[in-house]
């Protein structure tokens, strides 16, 4: 907070402040003792008539009454990464979007229009790495009747959290009633240490077989599923065999792309887990990228999949961002086609 010399808080920051990152105190006179003050850090996005809001780095919006403060100022546009391989929020959106490609792309200026039948949120949303190209009202209303000439709710995936992400837009979009959806996080980590865990009895492939895919969990439309999981720079699957006439009892998916290995689908049988079989296929997912030049890895995972996330922060992997996908206000609807669950237990697909 910011203090003057006389020792007292003092509100350093305006309307002009709007699209920075902020730190707020404010204080409620109808909290209980010892909790009247509250501390809020996010970006400014917006400062109208007496009321701030302020966007997390979740995602969440939190609305201050300009009376209610106390305190505030203007910090760094994000926190220091203390570990983890150094990257830009926008680096790691090209990478995790070359990872899972769509069926069908299409720009609109900046933004880049994917649809894969409906399998996964990813690959049937709007990547808005730009200037659409016309004003925002416009461009949402051509990303409508896009996804809707296909049978799809449109949607918009944005990052949050890191330095220039997209706050901003995110305000905009709730401002015009797109709703949140699933909010994960991008995590990344050094390849190495993962490479050093043990393998045994982990099989790779470059081909996702009908074994495989018993054992994933978010199939959906057969060809739509096998492009998009057979899509991208390098890619591998890895499976330990189950009993005979089984699925596998572990599978993962890794894509190659330069330094960046990205894992997805890293699922274990219910009766097989806790015998370090996800560990084994992450591990040689990346000594396989170790191989072809990769240094780092990146993975998405659910904010609400605690044994995921205690997995990945094992294997050093940590938050560098998080993500959410944005859908459509339901009376400016398309026609609706099935657009897969987007969850489980490994790296969100």
């Amino acid at each position: 907070m910011e203090i003057s010399a006389g020792g007292r808080l003092e509100v350093r920051i305006t309307a002009a402040d709007v699209g920075k990152r902020v730190s707020v105190r404010r204080w409620s006179e109808h909290a209980a003792k010892g909790e009247r003050f509250t501390d809020t850090v996010g970006v400014l996005t917006s400062w109208d008539n007496g009321v701030l809001v302020i966007t997390r780095r979740d995602g969440e919006r939190v609305r201050i009454q300009e009376s209610s403060l106390v305190a505030g100022k203007t910090v760094p546009a994000a926190p220091a990464r203390r570990r983890g391989p150094a990257a830009t929020w926008e680096e790691l959106a090209r990478v995790s979007a070359r990872a899972w490609p769509p069926l069908e792309r299409e720009p609109l200026g900046g933004w880049e229009l994917r649809a894969a039948a409906g399998f996964t949120r990813r690959a049937n949303s709007v990547l808005p790495l730009g200037d659409p190209g016309l004003p925002l009202d416009q461009a949402l209303t051509a990303v409508r009747r896009w996804y809707a000439a296909r049978g799809l709710p449109a949607r918009i995936q944005l990052a949050t959290g890191a330095e220039n992400s997209q706050e901003p837009l995110a305000a905009e979009l709730v401002e015009r009633g797109w709703t949140p959806e699933v909010t994960a996080e991008l995590w990344t980590g050094a390849l190495a240490p993962v490479a050093d865990r043990d393998t045994a009895g982990v099989e790779l492939s470059r081909t996702a077989g009908a074994d495989w895919l018993a054992r994933y969990r978010r199939t959906g439309p057969g060809e739509a599923a096998a492009t998009v999981l057979g899509g991208g720079p390098s890619v591998w699957f890895a499976a330990v065999p189950g009993a005979e006439g089984a699925p596998p009892a572990a599978i993962g998916r890794c894509v190659v792309d330069g330094r960046w290995a990205g894992f997805a689908a890293v699922e274990v049988g219910p009766e097989q887990r806790r015998r370090g079989l996800a560990t084994a296929v992450m591990a040689a997912l990346a000594r396989r990228a170790l191989d072809e030049g990769a240094s780092a890895g990146w993975l998405q995972v659910e904010n609400d999949n605690t044994a995921a996330r205690a997995l990945y922060a094992r294997l050093g992997f940590a938050a560098h961002h998080a993500y959410h996908h944005y859908r459509e206000p339901e009376g400016s609807r398309g026609p609706e086609a099935a657009a897969g669950p987007g969850t489980g237990t490994g790296p969100v697909a």
